[in-house]
């Protein structure tokens, strides 16, 4: 098997990973047979989580609520904490604008969200 292809080969291997793991330690022979075929198998699940289940990177939209959320802020609080109208903030959770240079900078500053997140709104 190169590849997991289907939900039953991924479950299949999920069940001997987990038979495998009480024979593997870190001090067991790289060489040894349940070492080896651990990593193979550990290898091709990651693979084809990746592939499967990838939920890609969270919209700025869905950090801005996680974050008002976090700090029991609601969308005028937000507003006032960006120096921007509500109507504003209205707009980036509906995608009909994005936050300018200065306002990105704001919810880099006060509400600790990665520029890449920002940026890729």
């Amino acid at each position: 098997m190169t590849r997991i292809t289907t939900k039953e080969q991924y479950e299949w291997a999920i069940q001997r990973v987990e038979q495998l793991l009480p024979f593997v330690n870190d001090n067991t022979p790289r060489n040894d047979p349940a070492s080896i075929e651990l990593e193979l198998l550990s290898n091709l699940v990651a693979d084809y989580s990746e592939e499967v289940f990838d939920i890609g990177e969270p919209s700025l939209k869905e950090v801005l609520k996680l974050r008002m959320h976090e700090l029991g802020l609601n969308q005028k609080d937000l507003a006032k904490l960006l120096e921007v109208s509500p109507s504003r903030v209205n707009d980036y959770f509906t995608g009909r604008a994005e936050p300018t240079l200065k306002t990105a900078k704001k919810i880099y500053q006060k509400l600790k969200i990665s520029p890449a997140i920002i940026l890729s709104s």
